[in-house]
């Protein structure tokens, strides 16, 4: 554990703290006016953010996971029995992103040419934005994590 003290423009102060949480793992903020009253001083404790676990291989992600003909029958079967509007779940998008990603990864390998990169990746950020993950990583690795978290715990 260490102290910050940072001294910047009351306009900057959100800015600031907004970068030293995002950085840190802190706790809560004081702030205080510099003694001429022009500037704010800024104290916290804090830590450094431990290292996130390495990205799983797309190997290791799809390990458990069935055919792919059987997880297109899967999403097929789940969006006809749940209209688009109604609110399709997590699990949904995030077989749906892993299926696509596997599509994806089987074309890539073959050097076949197709839009599933992009349907994968759009599929991927869906997932985040359900998740409400700041998209900060290729979002077919965040999928291939939550889906290998995820068949590990079926």
């Amino acid at each position: 554990m260490f102290e910050i003290r940072v001294i910047c423009d009351p306009t900057d102060t959100d800015h600031v703290v907004a970068a030293l949480d995002s950085t840190f793992t802190a706790g809560t903020v004081s702030v205080y006016p510099t003694r001429d009253g022009k500037r704010h001083r800024l104290y916290l404790r804090a830590e450094h953010r431990t290292e996130p676990e390495p990205w799983p291989t797309p190997e290791a992600a799809y390990t458990l996971a069935p055919s792919v003909v059987s997880e297109i029958g899967w999403t097929a079967r789940t969006a006809v029995d749940r209209p688009l509007f109604d609110g399709l779940n997590r699990e949904f998008w995030l077989r749906k992103a892993a299926l696509l990603d596997r599509i994806a990864l089987s074309d890539e390998a073959d050097n076949v040419t197709t839009d599933a990169a992009e349907l994968a990746t759009r599929a991927a950020q869906r997932l985040m934005e359900l998740d409400g993950t700041a998209v900060i990583c290729d979002p077919r690795h965040y999928v291939r994590q939550q889906y290998a978290a995820w068949a590990k715990n079926q």
